[in-house]
């Protein structure tokens, strides 16, 4: 059995790509993701990989482009102001179905906004983030073994389906430190699709890129990645359940909030109030229909997070889609303040006096 390390959520990140075959890392400093390119400057080199600090976001999410084109496992990360220099090669990544890992520890915005943890890039991450028809799979850590866990998965995924996958962590989850168990080291395949090894393997050439002139073929090569998204849909969504069958009322939350709402869960319990939580795990896709059948009974529904209310669209449209008519509500900080226990549980009081 592996033994139990005391790590940072955004070590525990680096770790883990790195035993996931992470092959190139790419990146540039920004609070409060800088431990992960500290980590990776440290240890990939030692082990025969490659790391450059990018002149920009922008110089180094093309790299990531184009290690990944090479047949290597490749990752980047930043934090809000420098995902969103990140959003055109990420869209160029999508349109070429090359696959790539994108790490986001969010802090508040807009603009520069604060240093501090956020849940604000929720519609970027999970309606695409930059130009034309794409999306991303996003994976949504509660814990630094969540860190690990999840982005040793998001390489096989994002290889699986050929395509982007990111980590949203708030800065909260990334600079805690939690006990955590690292992942074995993992063998990666090669890749028949990829433009590397040529010379070697005396194949013809391959040309990636994500350009088509001709609309018709445009419109194909778009909608039949729309059908691998449907795979997707159909086979990797993730959520947690935690007592939500019998309760009064449903907490829906992610990430650091999650973990507020387990906290305010006990607090109620002590006054008698069965509290259920709803935790999405990938935020695309989205646990639709998952959370359409805990909500389809009509108990009124809080949606905790620290944004402005874009969360609780996707819990809206689980409603809507299960035709509930659950009251819905939202207990909303930005900024970078988290909410706190207690004023979780006083909204709930709050929700059901009415």
């Amino acid at each position: 059995m592996n033994e139990k390390v005391l790590m940072k959520g955004n070590d525990a990140i680096s770790e883990a790509a790195i035993r996931a075959g992470c092959g190139a890392y790419f990146g540039y400093p920004i609070t409060p993701q800088n431990e992960i390119p500290a980590y990776m400057a440290k240890h990939m080199l030692g082990r025969g990989r490659i790391f450059i600090q990018a002149e920009s976001e922008t110089a180094a999410i093309i790299m990531v482009y184009g290690a990944a084109c090479a047949g290597v496992r490749a990752m980047t990360s930043s934090s809000s102001p420098g995902i969103s220099l990140k959003q055109e090669g990420l869209s160029y990544a999508a349109g070429a179905d090359v696959p790539l890992v994108l790490v986001n520890v969010i802090r508040g915005g807009p603009g520069l906004g604060s240093i501090q943890p956020a849940q604000s890039d929720y519609f970027q991450a999970t309606r695409g983030g930059g130009h034309g028809d794409y999306r991303c799979i996003v994976l949504a850590p509660k814990s630094v073994q969540e860190c690990a866990d999840h982005t040793y998965l998001a390489f096989d995924l994002a290889d699986k389906y050929r395509m982007p996958a990111i980590i949203l962590a708030d800065g909260m989850i990334g600079q805690m430190m939690e006990g955590c168990v690292l992942p074995p080291e993992k063998t990666v395949p090669k890749y028949e699709w990829s433009a590397g090894g040529m010379a070697k393997t005396k194949r013809d050439a391959i040309h990636i890129t994500s350009l088509e002139l001709v609309p018709e073929i445009l419109e194909a090569k778009t909608k039949e990645r729309f059908i691998r998204y449907e795979t997707v849909k159909a086979a990797e969504i993730r959520y947690e359940d935690n007592n939500c069958a019998d309760a009064d009322l449903i907490l829906v939350a992610y990430g650091t909030c999650a973990r507020v709402c387990l906290g305010t869960q006990m607090i109620a319990k002590k006054e008698g109030i069965k509290l259920g939580i709803f935790r999405p795990i990938t935020l695309w896709p989205f646990p639709y229909d998952a959370l359409g059948k805990v909500i389809a009974n009509g108990k009124p529904i809080l949606t905790v997070e620290m944004s402005e209310g874009q969360l609780v669209e996707d819990v809206k449209l689980s409603a809507y889609y299960a035709g509930s008519k659950s009251e819905i509500h939202l207990l909303a900080h930005s900024g970078g303040i988290i909410p706190a226990e207690e004023e979780v549980f006083a909204k709930v009081k709050e929700i059901l006096r009415k």
